[in-house]
C-alpha cells in the first residue's frame, strides 16, 4: 500500500498559494522535447485502457537498462547489493510508510524504536558515541559536518581531501560557500599520497577525508587525526560504502571527530540514484551541535520501556538563527530499510558480507590487471579499485555499455573534477559486490582485452 496524502483539492490549493496556473506551468523552463520524452511516451494519450497504458509503459521501460540486466561494475557512492525481500515487505507496512516522521510518542513507538535502533547501529558501525536519526544522503551529511565543525571551532575554513567523492566535494563547496565558509579543495588523489595535514592552518576548522577513498584506497587515518588535532581542527571521515565498515577499522577507532556516510548499501536499492539515507555520527561532547534529530530511550509512568524524540535542533523547533540545520529532518523510510537489513544480517552476517565483497573484488582485480595494456592503480582497496587503461576511459565505457557491460565510472567526466580531468582521463573506477559473478568479471576482462588491443 502506497501512502499518497495529497488530494486534487490539496494540489489546487498549493498552486493557488504560489500563483501557478497549473502543474505544467512549474516546468515551463524545461524544453518540451525533454519534458515529454520520445514519441512513444507521448503516445500514451487520454482514452486508452489501463491494459494498453501498462503495455506501452512496459515497452518504454524496456528501453532502459537496469543494473541487473548484465555485468555491472558501477559504484562510486551507490552500490548494487542484494536486498532481502523481507526488507521491502516490512517497510511497506503502513506503520512505517508515512510521508513524514511522526512526532507523538504515544502513537509512534514503532517508528521511534526503529530510528533509535538505526542510531545505535550507525554509532556501532562508525565507532562513535552518538548518531542522529539520519539525513538526506552522504553528500549533504558531509556539508552539514563541515558547518558543524565551523560552529564548534569558531574557525572558518574546511579542507577537503582529494580522496573525497567529486560530488561530495561539489556539495560541500556549494553549501559552505553560500554560508561564507572557505573551502580548500585538494587535487584529486587516486594514489592516496596527498599530505592533507599540510593544508591545515590556524584558521582551519576541519579536514574532510573519505575512507575507502573515491578511488578505492583504504587508509589508516590515525596519524592524520593526530596531526589535525594538534592544530586544533577536527577530522571528518566520509564513508560512501557502508558495507566496508564490516571489515575496515572504524573511523572512530582511528580518531575521527565526526563520521558521515551514505547508508544506501543496506536495504536500499539503486533506484536510479535515490532516495537514499545519510549517516551522521559524532562524539558525545559535540552532541548539541549535531544536526537533525535524535531519538532516545526512556520509561513511561508505569516504568515500561519507551522511545521519544530527545533532541531536535532544526529551525522548526527552535529559533531559526539558533538552528544547527535547516535542510533535513531524517530519511525515515530509507533509515528503516537500513535498520531492517542490518538487523537481518547481524554482526556475523555483516562480517561475512564484507569479507565476501573484498574477496570477490580481489579476485576481479587480479583478473583485470592481467589484461594487456591495463594496470591496477591501488595498493589497497575494499570492494572498489581503479584501473589505468592507458587511454581515455570514457569512450571505452561507452563502447562497453553498448555491448551490455556497465564497466564502471570514468571519473574524468564527473561534475566537480574539471580541474583534475586531464590527470584522471585514463582511469576507470570498478566496483565489485556480492552480486558480481565470475562470469561477469570474465566478460569485462574479455571486452577490455578487445577494446584495448584495437
Amino acid at each position: 500500500m502506497r501512502y499518497l496524502p495529497l488530494t486534487g483539492e490539496d494540489r489546487a490549493e498549493m498552486l493557488r498559494v504560489i500563483g501557478a496556473p497549473s502543474i505544467d506551468a512549474l516546468y515551463s523552463d524545461v524544453p518540451a522535447d525533454l519534458l515529454h520524452g520520445p514519441e512513444a511516451f507521448q503516445a500514451v494519450a487520454p482514452g486508452k485502457s489501463e491494459l494498453q497504458v501498462e503495455r506501452e509503459m512496459a515497452a518504454y521501460a524496456r528501453a532502459s537498462r537496469a543494473a541487473g540486466d548484465g555485468p555491472f561494475f558501477v559504484g562510486g557512492g551507490l552500490y548494487r547489493h542484494h536486498v532481502p525481500a523481507a526488507v521491502d515487505h516490512l517497510i511497506q507496512r503502513s506503520e512505517f510508510l508515512t510521508a513524514y516522521t511522526p512526532y507523538q510518542p504515544e502513537i509512534a513507538q514503532g517508528t521511534l524504536q526503529t530510528l533509535f535502533e538505526f542510531q545505535t547501529q550507525v554509532a556501532l558501525l562508525t565507532g562513535m558515541d552518538v548518531a542522529n536519526a539520519s539525513l538526506y544522503d552522504g553528500s549533504t551529511a558531509a556539508a552539514e559536518a563541515g558547518m558543524m565543525a565551523v560552529r564548534i571551532t569558531r574557525r572558518n575554513k574546511v579542507v577537503v581531501a582529494g580522496s573525497v567523492h567529486p560530488h561530495y566535494r561539489a556539495v560541500v563547496q556549494n553549501q559552505l560557500g553560500f554560508a561564507g565558509i572557505e573551502v580548500d579543495l585538494a587535487p584529486a588523489d587516486p594514489t592516496a599520497e596527498d599530505d592533507v595535514a599540510a593544508r591545515v592552518d590556524a584558521g582551519t576548522a576541519a579536514v574532510i577525508v573519505q575512507n575507502p577513498g573515491f578511488f578505492g584506497q583504504v587508509r589508516d587515518l590515525t596519524a592524520l587525526a593526530q596531526a589535525v588535532h594538534a592544530k586544533g581542527a577536527l577530522l571528518i571521515v566520509a564513508v560512501t560504502e557502508a558495507v566496508s565498515l564490516g571489515a575496515v577499522e572504524s573511523p572512530g577507532a582511528m580518531g575521527a571527530d565526526i563520521v558521515v556516510g551514505e547508508g544506501q548499501s543496506f536495504g536500499n536499492a539503486l533506484t536510479f540514484g535515490g532516495p537514499t539515507v545519510g549517516l551522521f555520527a559524532t562524539r558525545s561532547k559535540f552532541l548539541r551541535q549535531m544536526p537533525g534529530r535524535l531519538c532516545g530511550e526512556t520509561v513511561d509512568a508505569d516504568g515500561r520501556r519507551g522511545f521519544v524524540l530527545t533532541l531536535s535542533t532544526r529551525e522548526q523547533h527552535i529559533r531559526r538563527d539558533k538552528a544547527t540545520s535547516n535542510i533535513c529532518t531524517s530519511a525515515g523510510l530509507c533509515a528503516s530499510a537500513f535498520t531492517i537489513h542490518l538487523a537481518m544480517l547481524g554482526e556475523q552476517g555483516l562480517t561475512h558480507l564484507a569479507a565476501l565483497n573484498h574477496a570477490l573484488a580481489g579476485r576481479a582485480a587480479d583478473r583485470l590487471a592481467a589484461v594487456p595494456g591495463l594496470s591496477l592503480v591501488n595498493d589497497t582497496f575494499f570492494n572498489e579499485f581503479t584501473l589505468d587503461l592507458g587511454r581515455p576511459a570514457a569512450p571505452v565505457v561507452e563502447r562497453l555499455a553498448a555491448r551490455g557491460i556497465l564497466a564502471g565510472i570514468a571519473p574524468a567526466v564527473l561534475d566537480g573534477v574539471e580541474a583534475d580531468a586531464a590527470a584522471l582521463q585514463n582511469l576507470l573506477v570498478v566496483a565489485v559486490t556480492e552480486l558480481v559473478t565470475d562470469e561477469d568479471v570474465e566478460a569485462l576482462a574479455s571486452a577490455l582485452t578487445e577494446e584495448l588491443s584495437a
